[in-house]
């Protein structure tokens, strides 16, 4: 059967969902309840920290990138054997992609889940009720069931707010939660500092679900949840094809960025997975007949990989023996020939595609990306489509005689020309691929279950 679920979203981003969510995930756990997480959207960092306060991988879920049957069998696998989810939102309720898909509203309406919105009120006290009529009617296949109210300045600030609030809605105001170190992490250029990077976590953990435990009806929020609308059909979500029999996975805070649906439908699909630690100069087995560098932060450990040998010798002999190898964003960079760091220093990498990769002049570049394979490899076959998200600050200082990998367009399907590179059985590029796509009426493919919602 499937459990009870519900959504955390915000108007915009820095309104403090994650913390909340983590919060929550934590004081729902300490009252014996067994809890899951999603994520929407394609964010790899803010899952890190689900996972730690749930206890098992939080997953992410995807509605611009995703086929329909990847969201439900993904969704059906996060509610499996819990007694609620709790998903995070990305951004604001109703911001997603550049052609106005992939909201967590969307999310939300796909699967018939109620939202819990999150207000930071600072500044705020009757305003915050507008803001909040205006969420709560924007969409009517949208349903925000109750309010958390955030960073209240005071006693008297959660009476002016609570007494707005209460004359107008039904929606319950479940939290006045209060400005606190508490319910604050650490960030760097990509988001929140990896979990992995963060000793005292646990500690964060269990102060931040102290203060919301105590400010929250918890008993009033279960009550809100309700079962996923959207169930399971066909065969288990397997989002992207295995890249070999035996795939070597690096796997530690320099290449942290792989999605666990991924991974999971590796397995699914009856593939080995074989980790392995760059940083500890371990490289890939030996009998693995495939190799994936996920994205992560080489460039704040560019000296240390550079100089580890046994981990660049063990990327060249998987290559000399015929091994796939893969590298999205981070893997990418490390498969070139050097990365440039940001004091300017330039340390030599694998040399096993001909690109050179800078951090010295960080250059965002954000988005999601439709994307066509242009020749056949373990990825799949010429033409096949794949949606992607793109997140990083690195630039491609060379690129030399290499193939490239995909043609590529943004979100609303304007051209990007040819990125990435292939040279024999070793690719990669700057995208983060989440699933394939099955329509390809736009030369890149279109996720089905977008004709459910155009409709």
């Amino acid at each position: 059967m499937s459990a009870p679920g519900i959504v955390l979203a915000a108007p915009a981003s820095g309104s403090g969902k994650t913390a909340i969510t983590l919060a929550l995930l934590r004081a729902l756990r300490r009252q014996g309840r067994t809890v899951a997480a999603f994520k929407v959207g394609p964010d790899y960092i803010d899952p890190m920290f689900h996972a730690r306060a749930a206890g098992r991988p939080c997953l992410n879920l995807d509605s611009w990138a995703m086929r329909i049957e990847t969201l439900a069998g993904l969704a059906d696998r996060v509610a499996d054997g819990v007694d609620v989810v709790l998903g995070e939102g990305v951004m604001g309720l109703f911001d997603g992609a550049a052609d106005g898909r992939g909201s967590t509203a969307d999310l939300a309406s796909l699967f018939d889940l109620p939202v819990i919105l999150v207000v930071d009120a600072r500044g705020m006290a009757a305003s915050a009720a507008a803001l909040i009529e205006g969420f709560t009617r924007h969409r009517d296949d949208v349903e925000v069931a109750g309010v958390v109210l955030n960073r209240v300045a005071s006693a008297e600030h959660e009476g002016l707010l609570r007494r707005a609030c209460d004359d107008r809605f039904a929606q319950p105001v479940l939290a006045c939660l209060p400005s606190d170190p508490r319910l604050e992490l650490p960030a760097r250029h990509l988001g929140l500092v990896p979990a992995g990077e963060l000793p005292a976590l646990e500690d964060f953990l269990e102060r931040a679900a102290d203060l919301v435990a105590e400010r929250t009806d918890l008993d009033r929020l279960m009550r809100l949840a309700r079962p996923f609308g959207l169930g399971l059909y066909g065969p288990p979500a397997r989002p992207l094809r295995p890249l070999g029999q035996r795939i070597a996975l690096a796997e530690d805070l320099a290449f942290a960025f792989a999605y666990p649906a991924t991974i999971e439908g590796w397995r699914v699909a009856g593939a080995e997975i074989l980790p392995f630690a760059p940083l500890a100069d371990e490289g890939p087995d030996p009998a693995a007949d495939a190799v994936y560098l996920p994205g992560g932060y080489p460039e704040l450990h560019a000296g240390r990989l550079s100089a580890n040998g046994r981990f660049l010798d063990g990327l060249r002999a998987a290559a000399a023996r015929g091994a796939f190898l893969y590298g999205e964003c981070g893997g990418y960079m490390v498969l070139g020939r050097s990365l440039v760091d940001r004091a300017g220093e330039v340390h030599a990498m694998a040399g096993l595609l001909p690109v050179a990769t800078s951090f010295a002049e960080p250059r965002l570049q954000l988005g999601y990306r439709r994307l066509k394979l242009l020749e056949a490899t373990p990825l799949g076959g010429a033409g096949t489509t794949f949606r992607g998200h793109e997140f990083h600050y690195a630039s491609l200082i060379e690129s030399a005689a290499a193939a490239p990998l995909f043609q590529a367009a943004d979100a609303r399907g304007r051209p990007l020309g040819e990125l990435g590179a292939r040279v024999g059985r070793v690719a990669g590029s700057f995208i983060h691929l989440i699933d394939r796509t099955t329509e390809p009426g736009d030369g890149f493919g279109r996720p089905s279950h977008l004709r459910l919602i155009d409709d």
